[in-house]
């Protein structure tokens, strides 16, 4: 085959498959785009007759196009048109665990051009020389991962923002100005957060495709690279210690006031106990 026609000839489908280019670049390029349904995606009752959705990461042949859908709550697609897109995202729903208000969106053109290096161009477009459903398979690897770190790094993002003030309060008056519950509001919010990102797709271990097909290795090297997934994934997990840390800070203070409180309590009894005895010695005096 010419690798740079038109169609992608897919090897790994049960007998020799096409996908058409589709129309609209004059690139001929294929356009493939990641969404975030939610927080995990039920893979087991998707499962089809046909042999490629045994292939992990789960892959679907849809319409023109093709799907790999992942556990943790990401799809992408491969050539599908907008209408054939929205359907299957829909035909999805009920196997989506704690879905998101609305699916997060990140979209990447390929070009297959058997003269070039495999690489992302200037403008983020993916180069592949031999193309075959491996190699979208390994693309769509990165794609989840970088938008499952995205998704992640806005999070953390929402939640230093929501731990600033309270370090704002501690450095310029010594102490936290909100009632414990308020306060212990946010570090719940702190920690159901990290609990959930804590369960989130490894991003720096080696995919299980890259163990069957050890050719794509070069591939997914200079994907990773590009999207930085890495050196992102080891960013987050140091964010994540400092909110751990902070947490532990704030639940110190919450606990230490109210340890104070209680002696204050204590003392006031104290008092109020030796006034009272007082007050009876006079009476009978």
């Amino acid at each position: 085959m010419d690798n740079r026609s038109g169609d992608l000839v897919l090897s790994g489908a049960p007998g020799p498959s096409v996908i058409s280019m589709p129309e609209g670049g004059p690139d001929g390029g294929i356009l493939a785009r990641a969404f975030l349904l939610g927080e995990r995606l039920d893979t087991r009752a998707l499962r089809r007759a046909e042999e490629t959705a045994l292939l992990l990461p789960m892959t679907l042949r849809v319409g023109d196009g093709w799907v790999v859908l992942f556990r943790y709550g990401v799809v992408v697609s491969f050539g599908l048109s907008p209408p054939a897109e929205r359907a299957f995202l829909a035909s999805l729903a009920p196997a989506v665990s704690e879905p998101m208000p609305a699916p997060e969106c990140e979209d990447v053109r390929i070009l297959v051009d058997g003269a070039r290096e495999e690489t992302v161009d200037a403008a983020g477009t993916i180069i592949v020389r031999q193309p075959s459903l491996d190699r979208l398979r390994a693309i769509a690897e990165i794609l989840a991962r970088n938008t499952l770190l995205s998704h992640h790094e806005a999070t953390i993002a929402q939640l230093f923002d929501r731990i600033e003030p309270l370090a704002i309060a501690l450095r310029r008056e010594g102490r936290i100005g909100w009632r414990d519950r308020e306060l212990l509001r946010q570090i719940g919010d702190v920690l159901f957060t990290q609990h959930k990102m804590v369960g989130r797709a490894e991003t720096m271990e080696k995919p299980e495709l890259l163990w069957e097909y050890p050719e794509l290795e070069r591939l997914y090297a200079r994907l990773e690279a590009e999207y930085e997934l890495r050196d992102r994934a080891r960013a987050l997990d140091a964010k994540l210690d400092l909110l751990s840390r902070s947490c532990e800070t704030l639940i110190g203070l919450v606990q230490a006031r109210r340890s104070l409180r209680v002696e204050w309590s204590i003392v006031l009894l104290i008092v109020a106990e030796l006034c009272l005895s007082i007050f009876t010695l006079l009476r009978a005096g």
